[in-house]
């Protein structure tokens, strides 16, 4: 057995901290933003058993906790660190059962090269601070997309989601006016 490394970044979202391992834990992304929606992942589950636990994002190699206010990151890193590196090596399971994430894209030609333009370029720079974005839909130029993990409630989320996401999408597909974020 290979042995296995955790290290953290920090994410523009300050309650959330994200945790690599040298292992792929999901294909795709699972976003449990509370102790009830972690019934179905054993991982979440155990995470949640921290009362300091908030909210647990899982994305390819890398898991997200969001953090509760009181708890400070000083106190709770190393704690954590320990916890997923256990937890990887024991072989844990993210989610019971386990779904292949297709991507294919739907829509009229003007959705699909967005849905293609939010994979290919956004999200891995969403990935990369511990979040996730996900297409909803496009109405009369204006695309609302999902955001989850460290992204959901991020006080910069704004600023990436008007600045960074918008801009690109309205230089790549010239029908994009506008870029909202659905509430979770």
């Amino acid at each position: 057995m290979a042995t296995i490394n955790v290290y953290t970044e920090s994410t523009p979202n300050p309650a959330t901290m994200k945790f690599l391992v040298n292992k792929l834990l999901i294909n795709g992304s699972v976003d449990y933003p509370d102790r009830t929606k972690a019934e179905e992942s054993p991982f979440a589950r155990e995470l949640f058993k921290f009362n300091f636990v908030n909210g647990v994002f899982f994305a390819s190699n890398f898991v997200t906790v969001t953090k509760t206010d009181d708890a400070e990151w000083d106190d709770i890193e190393a704690l954590l660190k320990d916890f997923v590196k256990g937890a990887v090596e024991s072989d844990l399971k993210v989610q019971e059962i386990v779904t292949d994430e297709d991507v294919t894209f739907e829509g009229t030609e003007t959705e699909i090269k967005i849905q293609q333009v939010l994979h290919d370029y956004v999200r891995p720079a969403v990935e990369q601070d511990g979040g996730a974005i996900a297409y909803k839909s496009f109405d009369n130029g204006t695309v609302t997309v999902e955001l989850r993990g460290s992204c959901s409630g991020c006080p910069s989320s704004t600023i990436t989601l008007k600045a960074g996401i918008e801009g690109l999408l309205k230089r790549m597909v010239p029908e994009v006016e506008e870029v909202v974020a659905e509430a979770m």
